[in-house]
Protein backbone atom coordinates (compact mmCIF):
# COMPACT_ATOMS: atom_id res chain seq x y z
CA UNK A 1 0.00 0.00 0.00
CA UNK A 2 1.48 3.07 -1.11
CA UNK A 3 1.31 6.42 1.32
CA UNK A 4 1.54 9.78 0.04
CA UNK A 5 3.08 12.80 2.03
CA UNK A 6 1.63 15.45 2.22
CA UNK A 7 2.53 19.40 2.48
CA UNK A 8 0.59 21.05 4.85
CA UNK A 9 1.18 25.19 4.56
CA UNK A 10 -1.48 25.64 6.70
CA UNK A 11 -0.27 23.68 9.86
CA UNK A 12 2.27 24.36 12.10
CA UNK A 13 5.90 23.18 11.71
CA UNK A 14 6.93 19.65 13.02
CA UNK A 15 8.33 19.47 16.20
CA UNK A 16 9.99 16.53 15.57
CA UNK A 17 10.63 14.10 13.01
CA UNK A 18 7.74 12.93 11.35
CA UNK A 19 4.42 14.40 8.94
CA UNK A 20 1.75 16.77 9.73
CA UNK A 21 -0.46 14.58 7.17
CA UNK A 22 0.08 10.92 5.31
CA UNK A 23 -2.10 9.81 3.31
CA UNK A 24 -2.66 5.51 2.76
CA UNK A 25 -5.79 3.93 0.78
CA UNK A 26 -8.28 6.66 0.94
CA UNK A 27 -7.30 7.74 4.90
CA UNK A 28 -5.80 10.90 5.48
CA UNK A 29 -4.15 10.55 9.36
CA UNK A 30 -3.30 14.18 11.00
CA UNK A 31 -0.54 13.88 13.06
CA UNK A 32 -1.44 15.22 16.72
CA UNK A 33 -1.74 19.00 16.53
CA UNK A 34 -0.69 21.49 19.80
CA UNK A 35 -1.96 25.07 20.01
CA UNK A 36 0.71 26.71 17.56
CA UNK A 37 -0.34 29.36 15.45
CA UNK A 38 1.41 28.26 11.75
CA UNK A 39 1.44 31.66 10.65
CA UNK A 40 4.13 32.81 13.93
CA UNK A 41 5.64 29.64 15.10
CA UNK A 42 4.40 30.74 18.85
CA UNK A 43 2.20 28.95 21.31
CA UNK A 44 -0.95 30.33 21.21
CA UNK A 45 -1.96 31.38 25.24
CA UNK A 46 -4.53 31.46 27.03
CA UNK A 47 -7.24 29.49 28.82
CA UNK A 48 -8.12 26.03 27.14
CA UNK A 49 -10.82 27.19 25.17
CA UNK A 50 -8.51 28.98 22.97
CA UNK A 51 -6.04 26.83 22.47
CA UNK A 52 -8.73 24.05 21.87
CA UNK A 53 -9.62 26.71 19.04
CA UNK A 54 -6.12 26.90 17.80
CA UNK A 55 -5.95 23.12 17.36
CA UNK A 56 -9.26 23.37 15.59
CA UNK A 57 -8.52 25.92 13.38
CA UNK A 58 -5.07 24.15 12.22
CA UNK A 59 -6.89 20.70 11.95
CA UNK A 60 -8.84 22.71 9.43
CA UNK A 61 -6.42 24.14 7.53
CA UNK A 62 -4.07 20.68 7.27
CA UNK A 63 -7.11 19.19 6.20
CA UNK A 64 -8.39 21.95 3.32
CA UNK A 65 -4.47 21.71 2.13
CA UNK A 66 -5.46 18.30 0.96
CA UNK A 67 -9.07 19.20 -0.22
CA UNK A 68 -11.45 17.62 2.97
CA UNK A 69 -13.02 19.42 5.51
CA UNK A 70 -14.11 18.26 9.16
CA UNK A 71 -16.76 16.44 7.45
CA UNK A 72 -14.41 13.99 6.22
CA UNK A 73 -13.07 13.36 9.79
CA UNK A 74 -13.68 10.00 10.62
CA UNK A 75 -11.94 9.63 14.24
CA UNK A 76 -10.36 11.88 16.14
CA UNK A 77 -8.18 11.31 19.67
CA UNK A 78 -8.25 14.22 21.57
CA UNK A 79 -5.37 14.42 24.63
CA UNK A 80 -5.58 16.37 27.68
CA UNK A 81 -3.26 17.34 30.41
CA UNK A 82 -5.98 17.76 32.65
CA UNK A 83 -9.48 15.97 32.36
CA UNK A 84 -10.97 18.74 34.06
CA UNK A 85 -11.21 20.45 30.51
CA UNK A 86 -13.07 18.18 29.03
CA UNK A 87 -15.81 20.21 29.33
CA UNK A 88 -14.63 23.46 27.58
CA UNK A 89 -12.77 21.43 25.36
CA UNK A 90 -16.22 19.15 24.26
CA UNK A 91 -18.13 22.74 23.59
CA UNK A 92 -15.07 23.70 21.79
CA UNK A 93 -14.78 20.87 19.70
CA UNK A 94 -18.29 20.19 18.77
CA UNK A 95 -18.69 23.95 17.24
CA UNK A 96 -15.79 22.76 14.20
CA UNK A 97 -17.30 18.98 13.79
CA UNK A 98 -20.48 20.05 13.43
CA UNK A 99 -23.23 17.10 12.93
CA UNK A 100 -20.46 15.30 11.43
CA UNK A 101 -20.12 13.53 14.75
CA UNK A 102 -16.79 11.24 13.79
CA UNK A 103 -15.72 8.51 16.29
CA UNK A 104 -13.78 9.59 19.41
CA UNK A 105 -11.69 8.97 22.18
CA UNK A 106 -10.31 11.04 24.36
CA UNK A 107 -7.31 10.33 27.20
CA UNK A 108 -5.45 12.33 30.31
CA UNK A 109 -1.95 12.59 30.04
CA UNK A 110 1.11 13.42 32.20
CA UNK A 111 2.14 16.18 29.74
CA UNK A 112 2.05 17.78 26.54
CA UNK A 113 4.72 19.13 24.10
CA UNK A 114 5.41 22.37 24.99
CA UNK A 115 3.69 22.43 28.06
CA UNK A 116 0.09 22.62 26.45
CA UNK A 117 -3.11 21.63 27.50
CA UNK A 118 -4.59 19.97 24.73
CA UNK A 119 -3.85 18.10 21.01
CA UNK A 120 -5.82 16.51 18.60
CA UNK A 121 -5.17 13.65 16.24
CA UNK A 122 -7.40 12.96 13.55
CA UNK A 123 -8.16 10.52 11.02
CA UNK A 124 -10.24 11.17 7.49
CA UNK A 125 -11.55 9.72 4.67
CA UNK A 126 -11.59 10.69 1.20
Amino acid sequence: MPKTIHDAPSGPEPLGPYSIVTEANGFVFCSGMVPIDPATGSGVEGDIAEQTHQVMRNIGGVLGDVGLTSDDIVKTTIFLADMGDFPAVNEVYGHYVGESKPARSTVEVAALPGGFRVEIECIAAR
